[in-house]
């Protein structure tokens, strides 16, 4: 596959143009993940709702009927639902870690194996997280092993 990249005048708008034969599971895999760098969440932080990208997430939690983003420094409350965000990042590098867990997978930093058939994920910016033992498969699914 041929990719090629032109850089343009600041006052042209910015496109990205895909020519295939037919539009297959590769494409829609690729245009999913352009879709999802370019998206941006609302979050709450006290009285004040803020925009956050995507790809700046390291994970979802949801403790005590709240739910939270996690960044490198800081954390967001968000009134999206677990399963509203693992639908909204299906066919990306976050999976399903635990009950209450999904991990952006780019944001690891290694893994270890813990108890319990379970694992131990730390994460770039040095959170331990564990991975529940049946959902493993997904993670070494996500990083390739």
């Amino acid at each position: 596959m041929k990719v090629s990249v032109k850089e343009i005048p600041e006052n042209e708008e910015e496109e990205i143009l895909i020519k295939c034969h037919e539009i297959d599971e590769e494409i829609l895999a690729l245009l999913h993940r352009l879709k999802l760098s370019s998206e941006r969440l609302a979050v709450t932080v006290g009285d004040e709702i803020h925009r956050i990208a995507l790809q700046d997430i390291f994970y979802f939690e949801t403790v005590d009927n709240k739910s939270f983003f996690y960044c490198a420094s800081r954390v967001y409350e968000t009134k999206l639902k677990l399963y509203e965000f693992e639908e909204m990042t299906q066919g990306s590098r976050f999976f399903r870690a635990s009950k209450s867990t999904i991990i952006n997978a780019m944001k690891i930093s290694y893994i270890k194996p813990s108890l319990s058939g379970r694992f131990e994920v730390c994460m770039e910016n040095g959170e331990k997280l564990t991975v529940s033992r049946q959902y493993v498969s997904d993670l070494k699914r996500k990083i390739g092993v």
